[in-house]
């Protein structure tokens, strides 16, 4: 989901996440941030060779050139000892370097005493003013702002001091005296040599360059911030989109668990009331028993058919459950053997699949309620009705007076309730002050008409 490199380069494409901008990084800063240990192991060849080996040279050219202006003995150390300091001043600023990221303010500090011990031997900062760029870079990429300039700044006051008591040879006479001879005009400076007049412009060099580095060090640091940001926004989408999965998943857990508790718990309560009825009428009313064994196939059918609708096995043109009236639902557990009387069974509800299915289930778990808790009750009456922007459905029995079969686990009156709230209705389900159970439901109906309730008795 996330890339483990992040980064701002300037290129073409630009991108949005979040309201931030992403530029994608280019291929040669790519390749350098996948291999950062080849990019240290060619900046210490770049130093020592480039800085180093090329450096020593011009600074042994210059040492030539002092001693044919007199400045120096001739036959004297400066010229074996000046181009050796700068050359070991690289090769040890270049390892330096190596550890720079792991180490910043160590290597900072070792290589400010490189260069006060460069200038005290050989009169050179060398290679040492550019290596203490790049360690305040990494000082300034790493911690934080304030501690950033006060190591800075000592560092750069400590050079600058040694410049000024120690320096012989800067930038200055490197240009003006490299390959001088006698015989060649001399160009006059208003200071005497080496004298720490001079030395202000190695003094403003090297602040520039501690200063360059800072600002580049606070720059990678700001934009590494950015990836970071960047990389934190990647991973609150993905676990917001993990989360969402999951609630969705959790979800359709639920409903698929409902309706198959619905379906299952429902029909087959049913199933074993018909068998129950058809085994013991099957000898003294082979027509009750070859009845009972009809509806007993026709709640099989209904039942396969509705666990086909929950899985998604049908058509959405197939969606509407097979038996979805509620004159089929009390016949049936008529034919099981309950005393059913019913009143509203035929009342116009409005053309919502969803109120409809949801004033179908509320009725077929309040009976089977009744059928698996309540054996042998006398009465249950079953009333739907419209009263003005509303549907009520209401499920009342009597004690029951055999003990129940069922687990208990009050899943469907969980499940009723939750069809409820989806539809912005209210539900109450108890015991009734006199024995038995009472299921009252009021769902919206927005478009509803007044309805006439007709009382019907068992069938």
């Amino acid at each position: 989901m996330t890339s483990s490199v992040v980064s701002s380069s300037a290129v073409d494409d630009i991108r949005l996440l979040g309201g931030v901008q992403v530029r994608r990084i280019g291929p040669v800063r790519r390749f350098w941030a996948a291999h950062p240990r080849l990019g240290d192991v060619a900046l210490v060849l770049v130093v020592v060779g480039a800085f180093g080996v090329v450096g020593a040279a011009v600074v042994r050219d210059t040492v030539n050139g002092i001693v044919a202006l007199g400045y120096y003995p001739r036959g004297g150390a400066e010229h074996w000892v000046v181009p050796s300091v700068w050359l070991a001043g690289a090769v040890l600023g270049a390892g330096a370097l190596l550890v720079r990221r792991r180490w910043p303010v160590v290597v900072l500090a070792v290589l400010t005493a490189g260069a006060v011990a460069s200038l005290m031997t050989g009169g050179v900062t060398g290679v040492f003013g550019l290596c203490l760029g790049m360690a305040a870079a990494a000082v300034a990429s790493s911690r934080d702002a304030r501690s950033t300039w006060l190591l800075v700044t000592a560092a750069a006051v400590t050079v600058s001091a040694a410049m000024w008591w120690f320096q012989q040879i800067g930038i200055l006479e490197m240009l003006l005296w490299t390959g001088y001879y006698a015989e060649e005009p001399y160009w006059h400076l208003t200071e005497p040599p080496f004298s720490p007049e001079r030395r202000i412009v190695s003094v403003v060099l090297l602040v520039g360059t501690l200063l360059a580095g800072v600002l580049v060090g606070f720059a990678s640091r700001d934009r590494r911030r950015h990836a970071h940001d960047i990389e934190e926004r990647y991973r609150a989408v993905a676990r917001e989109r993990d989360t969402s999965a999951a609630l969705v998943r959790t979800a359709e857990r639920e409903r698929l668990a409902r309706e198959m508790h619905d379906v299952v718990a429902h029909s087959v309560s049913v199933m074993i009331a018909l068998c129950d009825g058809a085994a013991a009428a099957f000898d003294r009313a082979p027509d009750a028993s070859r009845e009972a064994l009809g509806e007993l196939s026709r709640t099989g059918r209904e039942a396969l058919a509705d666990m086909q609708r929950v899985l998604g096995a049908l058509d959405t043109a197939d969606a509407t459950p097979q038996g979805a009236g509620l004159d089929a639902v009390v016949r049936r557990f008529r034919t099981a053997g309950m005393p059913v009387s019913a009143a509203g069974l035929d009342t116009p509800l409005p053309p919502d699949t969803a109120l409809r299915l949801a004033v179908k289930r509320i009725v077929t778990e309040a009976l089977t309620n009744v059928l698996r808790h309540a054996p042998g009750t006398s009465a249950v009456s079953v009333v739907v009705r419209r009263t003005g922007p509303a549907v009520e459905v209401a499920v009342v029995n009597e004690a029951g007076t055999g003990p129940g079969t069922g687990s208990g686990t009050e899943r469907g009156i969980v499940g009723m309730r939750e069809r409820v709230a989806l539809l912005g209705g209210h539900m109450m389900a108890g015991p009734r002050a006199g024995g038995g159970w009472q299921v009252q439901v009021t769902l919206p109906c927005p478009d509803a008409g007044s309805g006439t309730a007709v009382e019907e008795g068992p069938r």
